[in-house]
Parts: C-alpha cells; structure tokens; sequence
C-alpha cells in the first residue's frame, strides 16, 4: 500500500503533466483505490493545500539557501548577482516539482497559502531592489515587476519543456540570459 508521502509524490508529478486531473485519475496513477485516496485527503482541494504548503516550504528553503536576505544586506554587486543566478536555478528545480503550483486557481484562494506566499515575495522583491540598488539590475522598473517578470518566465520555461519547444538542459542559461539581459538584440 502506498504511503501518504508515495501519494503526494505521484499526485504532484501527475498534476505537473495534467493540472486538471480528477482524484479518480491521481488514485489509479498512485495505484491506490479512490477510498484509499481519500482516507489521507477528503477531498482534492485538501491534497491541492498539502501541495501547496509543500510548494512554498521548498520555495521558503530556495531563498534561505541562496542566502537572499544576506546578498541583500551585503551591498555587494557580485554576491547579488551569485545570489539571483542561484536562486533562479532553484526556481527551475523547484518548478521542475511544483511546476503545477505556478498556475494552480486554488493556491491563490486559500488565505493561509496566500498570506505566506505573501511573506515570501517580500523577501524575494527585497533581493531584487538589492540588485537594483547595486547596479546588477536596471533601477527605471518597480522591484515588484521583476519578480513578476521572474514568475512569468516560470511559468514559460515549465509550458516550453512540457511543450517540447525548449530542453531542460537548457532552461537555467535561458531564463537567467532573459531575466537579466532581456530579448534585446545584442
């Protein structure tokens, strides 16, 4: 029998793949009957939340292990950088992951999850008006856009590999080249 952790394991690669899928297909794709599935989670929005806690824990633990709060404090132009380039290639692990977390309707309507999610793009914004105020970014757009501007090439990069359009491989060179030098032809 699958254990709780085996479950969301499978549930969350499954909803990667098809964000949509019912608790009928995330059971059988879990090989676990649909009473099984729903002894652990009564219903789909309680499996989406534990998911989703999971989710913002690892993007909690991406931005502690790039040390953002300390390249921000540093004033130092290079630690900034080393800062956004290492935390840009945990996002793309991360969505590698969570990549269903990106776009998912119920994460954005469970208060809980929204208001850590909150906390959390302060702390990101924070690292991007650092890099702003060092020079490593340029400082004419509101902190608030570039982390939006970083959401949205997440979300880019998770639609161009599951689309076939872009390898894995080459989504860290990719999203970092456009996050910090844009589409402007060189």
């Amino acid at each position: 029998m699958a254990s709780r952790d085996e479950i969301l394991a499978t549930a969350q690669r499954h909803l990667n793949l098809d964000p949509r899928a019912s608790m009928a297909v995330l059971a059988s794709a879990a090989g676990v009957g649909r009473a099984t599935l729903h002894r652990h989670f009564a219903s789909r929005e309680d499996l989406l939340h534990e998911l989703g806690t999971r989710s913002l824990d690892r993007w909690e633990a991406s931005l502690d292990a790039a040390d953002a709060a300390g390249a921000s404090a540093s004033g130092d132009p290079e630690r900034v950088l080393a800062c956004l380039r290492d935390l840009l290639a945990r996002f793309l692990a991360d969505s590698d992951d969570f990549g269903f977390a990106l776009t998912d309707g119920y994460l954005t309507s469970a208060d809980d999850l929204l208001a850590r999610s909150d906390r959390l793009v302060e702390r990101e914004v924070e690292l991007y008006a650092a890099a702003q105020a060092t020079g490593v970014l340029r400082d004419d757009l509101p902190a608030r856009w570039l982390g939006h501007a970083v959401y949205g090439l997440l979300v880019a990069a998770r639609e161009a590999v599951r689309d076939g359009d872009v390898a894995r491989r080459d989504l860290d060179t990719l999203v970092l080249s456009t996050f910090l030098t844009g589409a402007q032809h060189r």
